[in-house]
Parts: C-alpha cells; structure tokens; sequence
C-alpha cells in the first residue's frame, strides 16, 4: 500500500508532518489560511476516497466538501492521538456513508409511498472514460462490495472496523470482499 504522501522521502514525511501538525493547531484556533493550507494538501486524498468508495466524479466532488465542512465545525474533536491524515480520512469515509445510509432511507421511502420520481444522480452507471480497467471494474462493482473491497483492499481497514464503520457484521464485510474480488477477477478477464 503506498504512503498517502506517495514517493516522499522521510525527512519530507516529517517535514509533511510537522507543517500538517501547525496548521491543524493554528485552524483550531480559527486560522481561516491555515484551514485552507490543510484543504489544499488533504484535498486529493479525500477524493480519491470518496471516488474510489461512490464510482461517481460529481458525487465524489460533492461529499469532498462534505467531508472538508465536517472537518471544519469537528477540527477541535481532533485529539492528536493519530496522525491528522487518518482522522481526516476516517472522516471522508463516515462521510461517505452517512450519504449512501441517507439514500438508502430516502429510496425507501419512496418505493413505500410510491414516489419514484426524484432522480437519484448517484445512480449514474460510472463514467465510460475511465482510463484504467481496474478502476473502472471496481466502479462497476455492486456498492457494498465496491465499498468492503475499497475499505479493506485499498485503504487497508481490517474487517472488524469495516463492519462496525458498515454497521454490519464481520462475516458479512468478507463474504461482500469475496464476492468484490470475484467480480473483479471475472470482469477483467474479458
């Protein structure tokens, strides 16, 4: 798995580390620069997750913002227990699903009141641009097992935490991994 700094040497990681660590305490302190020194590093990152998680480029866009507000109002929860780039990321990705649980909700609703007239834009089959086969095979993956196979494969949470972050059980995070790298393995065959 490659460092979220990618080829940094490990003086830079520290560097990286140290400048992450002063601007994290001058935006608690309501340092509106340093907040937006912290977007500008961390933004690449977070979307990646939330692309890799919702295989959609506007939605991804959508909950990156989502997830830099969030990180705004709850940067004094931050207690520097972990570095920074993990907190933030376990914020993209609760992010992320409070919106597929949100949706899940709302698409009940309406099949139980019979509306099905709102567009869901998530539901946008995934862009055909898509330059690379396996991002596009995981895009094309069914949501829960995009989702345990981003988590567990990608971003390497074990499946305890991917069950307890899914609300589900352990046994049903690696059956939906087993059935992602199926699914994969069958699709780029082709």
């Amino acid at each position: 798995m490659l460092s979220p700094q990618g080829d940094l040497k490990k003086g830079e990681i520290a560097d990286h580390a140290d400048r992450e660590a002063e601007l994290v305490q001058r935006a608690r302190g309501g340092d509106l620069p340093a907040f937006e020194e912290l977007y500008r590093l961390e933004l690449g990152r977070v979307y990646a997750i939330c692309l890799r998680l919702t295989a959609n480029a506007e939605l991804a866009e959508v909950l990156t913002q989502d997830t830099f507000v969030q990180v705004w109002k709850k940067l004094n929860t931050f207690r520097g227990d972990s570095a920074f780039g993990t907190w933030l990321h376990r914020l993209a990705v609760n992010t992320v699903l409070q919106y597929q649980r949100a949706r899940k909700r709302r698409r009940e609703k309406e099949e139980l009141f019979g509306d099905t007239s709102s567009p869901d834009h998530a539901d946008r089959p995934p862009r055909e641009d898509m330059r690379i086969d396996l991002e596009r095979a995981i895009a094309a993956l069914p949501e829960r097992a995009r989702m345990v196979f981003v988590l567990h494969d990608i971003e390497g949470y074990r499946h305890e935490e991917i069950a307890t972050m899914m609300n589900t059980s352990t046994g049903t995070s690696k059956a939906q991994l087993h059935r992602a790298r199926g699914l994969l393995r069958k699709d780029l065959r082709r």
